[in-house]
C-alpha cells in the first residue's frame, strides 16, 4: 500500500501502488484490528470475512485470458488509512490483451519486436498508449467522503457509489494520525506545511473525533433510527434519509465500485503520486 497525493495532499488517498502488488500473504483474509497512534485501524466484520471467503473458494472455467497474480488477491481487503480498504473485483485482460490490440493497430511496424515484454516496453517508451486502454480493472473501494469529492473528479471510470438516500452510513469516521496533521502551505493553496504538534494537534483532532460523533448523533435522531436498524422513538417520525444526510461531517466513510481501464489508472497514479 502507498499513500497517493497530488496537488492537493489534503485529499491524500491509500490505494494499490500496482495492481500486481501483494501487501500480505496470499489469500489473508483475517485482518486484525491493530493500533496507530491510539487509532483504530479496520477490522471486517464476520459478514464481510464471509463473502470475501465465499467469492475467493468460487471456481469458475473461463475461455478468456487470467492474469494469475491478480486471481491470487482477487476480492481481498487491502486495508487503506483506519477504516477503509481496496478491494479488486474482476479484471479483462491481460499482458497478451496489449499485444494483441498493438500488433493489429500498428501492423508491420510491430514486427521488429518480437517478444510481447520488449513490445510492452516499446509502447511505453514511446508512449503508444491506446493499446492499454483493452485492458480493464474493477474495484471495490471504503474511503471517507472528502476524499472521495477529490477522486470523482477524475471523469475517466465507470462509478456506483454507496447511496445514503437508501440506506443509512455506517457510523465510522476517518481520523488522520498525528504526523499527518499540517498547517496550511504558505507557497500553495492546495498544499500543506509543517505539522502540527502538541497541544493544538490534541485538539485538532478532538474537534475532528467530537463533531463526527455528534453529527452522526444528531442524524440517528433525525431519521429516528439507529446505524444498527433499530427504532428509537416509535411515537416519531424519521426525516427521509436523502435530507439527513446533509448533517453528517465529510470524513464519514462511503463506498464506492470504481472500473477504469489500465491507461487511465496509470495516468490517475501519474498525476497523484
Amino acid at each position: 500500500m502507498v499513500e497517493v497525493v497530488g496537488t492537493a495532499p489534503t485529499s491524500a488517498m491509500v490505494i494499490t501502488k500496482f495492481v500486481y502488488r501483494r501487501s500480505w500473504q496470499a489469500n489473508t483474509i483475517n485482518i486484525k484490528a491493530i493500533k496507530r497512534d491510539s487509532i483504530k485501524i479496520m477490522k471486517l466484520t464476520k459478514e464481510q470475512l464471509k463473502e470475501i471467503k465465499d467469492q475467493q473458494s468460487q471456481q469458475n472455467q473461463t475461455k478468456r485470458v487470467t492474469a494469475p497474480e491478480l486471481e491470487k488477491i482477487l476480492y481481498e481487503a487491502m486495508p487503506a488509512l483506519d477504516h477503509g480498504f481496496v478491494r479488486v473485483i474482476d479484471y479483462m485482460g491481460d499482458d497478451t490483451s496489449i499485444v494483441q490490440s498493438a500488433r493489429v493497430s500498428y501492423g508491420k511496424g510491430t514486427k521488429q519486436v518480437s517478444t510481447d515484454s520488449g513490445l510492452i516496453k516499446y509502447l511505453m517508451r514511446h508512449w503508444h498508449s491506446t493499446p492499454f486502454e483493452m485492458c480493464e480493472i474493477k474495484y471495490h473501494v471504503k474511503l471517507p467522503i472528502f476524499i472521495a469529492r477529490q477522486w470523482i473528479r477524475h471523469r475517466t471510470a465507470n462509478v456506483n457509489e454507496y447511496s445514503a438516500r437508501y440506506s443509512i452510513l455506517d457510523k465510522e469516521f476517518y481520523l488522520p494520525t498525528a504526523e499527518n496533521l499540517a498547517a496550511q502551505s504558505a507557497s500553495n493553496r492546495q498544499g500543506r506545511g509543517d505539522v502540527i504538534e502538541g497541544e493544538q494537534a490534541k485538539e485538532v483532532l478532538k474537534l475532528l473525533k467530537d463533531d463526527a460523533e455528534r453529527t452522526y448523533d444528531n442524524y440517528e435522531m433525525m431519521l429516528n433510527e439507529r446505524f444498527d436498524g433499530s427504532i428509537i422513538d416509535e411515537n416519531k417520525k424519521g426525516l427521509a434519509r436523502e435530507l439527513a444526510r446533509m448533517n453528517l461531517t465529510l470524513n464519514t466513510y462511503t463506498q464506492w465500485y470504481w472500473k477504469t481501464d489500465l491507461l487511465n489508472l496509470m495516468n490517475f497514479f501519474e498525476i497523484k503520486s
